[in-house]
């Protein structure tokens, strides 16, 4: 799976991505309270201009603002349900108790999950560990995983609190299979190796961010499948980009990675979410 990335997966990218092998995609984070003001720009990142299956990403914390959205929220042939973001360690999502710092807000997920559900929709939780090291260390991630109702669970194995150079905690997996839920790894995947290891511990897939935007058919190459060159993905994009309008800061974001060269620091440099 395409994971969500703030200002960089959009329609175009999305649908490079599937066309190379992702078999699901998600959309940015987008934030319910923008979408239940009826506010435009917000409302712009769930735009589907394609057959590209895709999950949206929603940042959720008061039932009324989604029931809201909810009501006015029409699905497309290619939407494939919801995905609450319960991982993001910015600050000022953190602060107010979203993102990662939600994870241990077992009853708040749970009321937001059942109006989802309540409505007919598919939900899915993307998740850290924790918003700490400390809450990493009580296994908040167990027992969120344990007690919310949601269709599948995505793990980011690293807590609120760390930054991307430090290695994503693969040892956290069997446990969280071992609850019976369905889940999908993230962080550090990148080889066709590591996600051997991963089926191996029992998840049912795995969901890339960062490889898959400075290669988008990092999926191809994990399925065994031949990988285009950076020159074909390039052009491959420009023609998608051009075909769905994409906004200037998204051709930007997404043209940076395909046409330069740069480091790992600064690539996650540009990536939020």
């Amino acid at each position: 799976m395409l994971a969500p990335l703030e200002d960089v997966s959009d329609n175009a990218l999305r649908t490079l991505c599937f066309n190379h092998g992702a078999d699901m995609t998600f959309t940015e984070m987008t934030r319910v309270e923008g979408l239940a003001r009826k506010n435009a720009a917000t409302w712009s990142r769930l735009d589907m201009h394609d057959d590209t299956p895709t999950i949206i990403q929603l940042l959720a914390a008061k039932e009324e603002r989604l029931k809201r959205f909810l009501s006015m929220f029409e699905p497309k042939k290619c939407f494939k349900g919801f995905n609450f973001n319960v991982g993001c360690p910015s600050p000022d999502i953190t602060s107010l108790g979203q993102g990662a710092a939600m994870v241990k807000r077992i009853s708040k997920l749970n009321k937001l999950a059942s109006i989802i559900r309540d409505a007919g929709y598919p939900i899915s939780i993307k998740m850290r560990l924790g918003l700490n090291n400390f809450e990493k260390q009580k296994k908040a991630y167990l027992n969120t995983i344990k007690a919310v109702d949601a269709d599948f669970f995505i793990v980011h194995a690293r807590h609120g609190g760390q930054i991307y150079e430090e290695l994503a905690d693969w040892s956290v997996y069997p446990e969280c299979v071992a609850t019976g839920k369905d889940i999908y790894a993230n962080g550090d995947i990148m080889a066709r190796e590591g996600l051997e290891r991963l089926k191996e511990m029992g998840v049912k897939g795995a969901m890339i961010g960062r490889a898959a935007v400075r290669n988008p058919a990092i999926f191809d190459h994990l399925k065994g499948k031949p990988v285009p060159s950076f020159e074909a993905l390039q052009k491959e994009y420009i023609e998608l980009a051009d075909r769905f309008n994409a906004p200037f800061k998204y051709r930007k974001n997404v043209l940076w990675y395909l046409g330069t060269k740069k480091t790992e620091q600064q690539a996650d440099a540009h990536i939020s979410g």
